[in-house]
């Protein structure tokens, strides 16, 4: 009997399980933990709560789950509760799924200013995540600069653009909801430092910015290199741009009270305010014969009281695994850390690709670990629950999670999916009593 311990129930995480149950057969035993005492990582509290279809794919991960040969260890944190030295004692095999919960600072000058945050905190505040359910961005203000040219940053825009009535249905927290809906903000910038060409959004991101009830997008048509310089782009790309380009041939809406401008060749430069964001000053930029986006020397300056920076994610450190703090992620040798111990999806590779991307990765690194050798004579889950009980951790198991799920769906709002618990002691008290 085969003994995996895979640290993290995200996407990667399941992904990971999935592959193991089907490469190794009966003769594997899985344990997947969590800090959280709920599973599915940033299915639940990252993916946008007003995209509930993309969501719907935790129904796969409860098949694993619920399989006689896996177990759900919520509210158990690695290098607190357990070590990972711990867990490779104990387990044939550790794969750290803990995906990539850090923001990447804006490390301009400002940003420590009240106002300034990245878009995990963000998205976790309006997704539920207990870690920022005491947030509170501040609303107050017409003007909102979101950094980054990728879906989180248009996600990001989208939540704060939509009306009551688009994010009805969603699994927004009546948290988020309820300040959404006294919110001052008419003006959304997206910044990007290069143009619509390279622009990291798919066409569904995108597509939706036209589609919103108050309002409109804006591209400046100059920002666009000529036309025929479309042809040269992959498909998806070109869909992109085609989109873009259109919502610059539009222009604004004047029947729509809220902007969202893409704001190409822009970075930022410096946060203004003394206490507080007050604006947010940027470099208009061009490119270079190689493509990079260089600066002009011409400024300007963003009136706005919020700044959100979705300039990409960090993978969290854990004591005792060797950390590359440049990339972000993992020291690793396509997902090999050390004997027994790996890594998978963005904590392997860093924040990159989709859902998708992890259950190849999943599915890859579990072939290695097929290949290779297992100690045996491991403890495996009898070790870890002896090792927790004496310390007096209290586990979430799947039936807890699945408690916690019908409390979450019976106080719904009318049409919504679910209103999530975001306090720990609220959720811990369904499986401690």
């Amino acid at each position: 009997m085969r003994t995996l311990a895979i640290v993290g129930s995200g996407p990667a995480g399941f992904y990971t399980a999935e592959a193991a149950l089907k490469a190794l057969g009966d003769d594997v035993q899985i344990d997947i933990i969590d800090q959280l005492p709920t599973p599915y990582g940033l299915i639940r509290a990252g993916v946008a709560p007003d995209h509930q279809s993309i969501k719907a794919v935790s129904r796969r991960y409860d098949a694993v789950a619920t399989d006689a040969r896996v177990r759900f260890l919520g509210n158990v944190s690695i290098g607190e509760d357990v070590s990972v030295a711990e867990l490779t004692g104990l387990y044939d095999d550790v794969v750290l799924a803990v995906g990539a919960p850090e923001d990447r600072p804006l490390g301009v000058p400002g940003s420590d200013l009240a106002g300034v945050m990245g878009s995990a905190a963000f998205v976790g505040w309006y997704n539920g995540h207990p870690a920022f359910k005491d947030l509170a961005p501040p609303l107050n203000a017409e003007g909102v600069v979101v950094v980054g040219n990728g879906n989180v940053a248009i996600d990001c825009a989208r939540i704060l653009a939509k009306t009551v009535a688009e994010l009805q249905d969603s699994d927004i927290v009546n948290h988020a909801l309820d300040p959404l809906s006294r919110s001052a903000v008419k003006r959304v910038h997206i910044l990007g430092r290069r143009g619509p060409h390279q622009a990291s959004f798919t066409l569904k991101e995108v597509g939706e910015l036209g589609e919103l009830a108050r309002a409109t997008p804006l591209v400046r048509e100059a920002d666009f290199p000529p036309a025929e310089a479309d042809a040269g782009l992959e498909t998806g790309q070109r869909r992109v741009v085609e989109v873009l380009r259109r919502f610059a041939a539009a222009g604004p809406d004047a029947g729509k009270a809220v902007t969202i401008s893409l704001d190409f060749f822009h970075r930022p430069l410096r946060v203004l305010g003394t206490t507080q964001v007050e604006g947010l000053e940027v470099m208009k930029t061009r490119l270079d014969e190689h493509g990079q986006a260089i600066d002009t020397g011409q400024t300007a300056v963003i009136p706005c009281g919020l700044v959100v920076a979705a300039i990409g994610y960090r993978t969290a450190g854990i004591p005792g695994v060797p950390f590359d703090d440049r990339a972000g992620r993992f020291v690793n040798s396509d997902g090999a850390i050390s004997p027994g111990l790996w890594c998978v999806g963005w904590a392997r590779r860093g924040p990159s690709g989709t859902i998708g991307t992890n259950r190849q990765d999943g599915f890859s690194l579990v072939d290695r670990i097929a290949a290779s050798p297992a100690a045996g004579g491991k403890a495996g889950r009898d070790g870890l629950d002896a090792l927790l009980a004496a310390r007096g951790v209290a586990i979430a198991n799947f039936a807890d999670w699945q408690r916690i799920n019908s409390l979450e769906v019976a106080r719904a709002r009318p049409g919504a999916p679910r209103e999530k618990i975001v306090a720990l002691d609220e959720l811990r008290r369904v499986f401690t009593g």
